[in-house]
């Protein structure tokens, strides 16, 4: 890509203004050592770190900021890594996504407060990456994002184990398999054997799969495990090219167009990826001001091939992809379909990166022309219990399942159904739809991955693998079931998930897009005249700013004072 100059590094107002203010800014900074030269036009570049040791999946990242550093200073710029509030998918309390919102602030504000021309994001868990370049979008400087990699595959007596999926899996193993707590003991010890973020299709990696796919990494850098040095070697890289796009003033408006979020939702589709990514992929794109629609995520993914042969869809997990070719594979075999001209972070198109990749296992990643299935994009529901849609991965859910009418057994909220749902007397069975209420944005709040709640025991002791479960909540994308999620309008605000009673006949059918609730309209105004809004969960502090400007499912679940981009200017000084 050609080189633009720029007028001035965004650096240069802080570090070569003559009088008070320079010396107020070169001064403090001298106790660490910097020569001269650091201050005199070199591309001053932030690398947003979540490393933290509450964030197991992105405890080697401290390292990763040395080796970034390294090509930083190789290719003439100057460092200055800066911590994030990070989040620790599987610590936190009560989800998360409570707090994407809040980090992507962290990072925003960051960036734009302190003099830097350019970012490094570091990334790994599942919402560090979506809150990270949500930040970034909304300063719009050159920005590339260094994922943290994936584990080394799990191995539990000869066979794959991934962690992230087989403790959905754990009541149903100690319900029908005998699994003793020693046999769960030996597995939690070898479903997690190496540094990296959970090495199924999850969450995680599919957003990993999300930046790369949309243009924001350098090629291979979702697949390659986080202990391969070539990780490491992509990241020193990464560290090199970021000071290249600042010259070249690649911003992340340049790539992050219409079509590159057209790219991502393909290649979502074609992964098998995670239902959060359409949530993550909303918010960033109203942070960067791209017009996306969740109808978009059928309109252009439902008829996309699956071609990853991953766990919670498949049998394989992240490091046999990484040796099979990676999503570089995937976006060769998805070139009739994609935007291949879009442009991504080395300066070259998403078409080019990919044209000379090689599949070294078949059964791994398949060929759009013998696909593992022939569609298997989200598909989006409507209907009176969804006017503002919900969502479903057909890829994870039971083909039996996909048009099914059954009772409603309705749980009023998370503690509800840990109450009721083991007790043999609950009136359920395998044709019962278990819909599950109050854990949307608001309502939990902060949308956690509840939705594929585990099935009741008796049924599981009776062999029953699946049943169909709604809610207004997510899930985690290395689970699996004929899951409806993400429910809009929630429950919390009185969307008619809110009036379900037991009893209520549901009837779902995929193939026509429909979520209804066979009930009369007459009757759902009697329901909800009689309504009453839960309780707040909070009434101070961060949560309930949260809870006071959260945006439904639909939009993103972003904050409505935070959608669009404020740029990078800061228009007063400290003094």
């Amino acid at each position: 890509m050609k080189t633009v100059k720029p007028s001035k590094l965004r650096s240069a107002e802080w570090f070569t203004t003559p009088g008070k203010m320079g010396f107020v800014h070169r001064s403090w900074l001298r106790n660490q050592g910097y020569p001269d030269d650091y201050f005199q036009g070199k591309p001053v570049i932030g690398i947003c770190n979540t490393w933290s040791d509450l964030t197991p999946c992105n405890g080697h990242l401290r390292e990763f900021a040395e080796i970034v550093k390294r090509g930083i200073v190789e290719a003439g710029g100057f460092p200055m890594e800066f911590p994030v509030t990070s989040l620790g998918e599987t610590l936190m309390k009560p989800t998360t996504m409570l707090f994407r919102n809040l980090a992507s602030m962290d990072v925003e504000e960051t960036i734009r407060a302190n003099p830097l021309d350019g970012v490094v994001l570091l990334t790994g868990c599942d919402k560090t990456t979506p809150s990270t370049v949500m930040g970034a979008c909304s300063v719009d400087l050159p920005t590339i994002v260094v994922p943290g990699g994936p584990m080394l595959n799990g191995w539990f007596r000869g066979e794959r184990i991934g962690s992230g999926s087989f403790n959905w899996l754990i009541k149903e193993k100690q319900m029908t398999e005998n699994f003793s707590e020693a046999d769960i003991h030996e597995a939690e010890i070898c479903v997690a054997r190496s540094n990296g973020h959970c090495m199924t299709m999850g969450t995680a990696s599919t957003m990993a799969c999300m930046v790369e796919s949309l243009g924001l990494t350098l090629t291979g850098a979702a697949a390659s495990p986080a202990v391969d040095a070539r990780k490491k070697v992509l990241a020193q890289l990464s560290g090199r090219r970021i000071v290249e796009m600042v010259k070249e003033d690649l911003k992340l408006s340049k790539i992050l167009t219409r079509e590159a979020f057209e790219n991502a939702i393909m290649a979502n589709a074609a992964i098998g990826g995670s239902t959060n990514a359409v949530i993550h992929l909303l918010a960033i794109a109203g942070r960067i001001g791209i017009k996306l629609s969740l109808q978009d995520f059928d309109t252009i993914g439902s008829k996309i091939p699956l071609l990853v042969n991953l766990k919670p869809a498949g049998k394989y997990l992240m490091e046999d992809f990484f040796y099979a070719g990676g999503l570089k594979v995937v976006l060769k075999e998805l070139q009739k379909y994609l935007h291949n001209e879009t442009l991504t972070v080395n300066g070259q198109t998403i078409g080019d990166n990919s044209s000379d990749a090689v599949c070294y296992n078949t059964d791994v990643i398949a060929t759009s022309k013998q696909p593992l299935q022939s569609e298997a994009g989200i598909v989006v529901l409507k209907g009176n219990l969804c006017k503002d849609g919900a969502v479903i991965k057909p890829s994870a859910a039971s083909p039996k399942l996909m048009k099914h009418r059954g009772r409603a057994v309705v749980f009023e909220s998370m503690e509800d159904y840990h109450h009721r749902i083991d007790d043999p007397k609950l009136d359920i069975d395998e044709s019962c739809v278990i819909v599950l209420k109050d854990v949307g944005p608001r309502g939990y709040p902060g949308m956690p991955e509840v939705g594929n709640v585990d099935l009741p025991e008796k049924l599981l002791k009776q062999g029953v693998k699946d049943m169909v479960r709604i809610s207004d909540g997510r899930m985690s994308g290395a689970a699996a079931g004929t899951v409806v999620l993400h429910i809009a309008p929630e429950s919390a605000i009185g969307g008619t998930l809110a009036l379900v009673k037991d009893g209520d006949i549901i009837e779902l059918d995929v193939e026509k897009r429909t979520l209804h609730l066979d009930v009369s309209e007459s009757e759902l105004q009697k329901r909800k005249a009689a309504w009453k809004p839960p309780a707040p969960m909070a009434t101070r502090g961060y949560v309930k700013f949260y809870i006071d400007h959260v945006q439904q499912a639909h939009l993103g679940a972003d904050l409505d004072i935070l959608t669009g981009c404020s740029g990078s200017a800061v228009t007063r000084d400290l003094h």
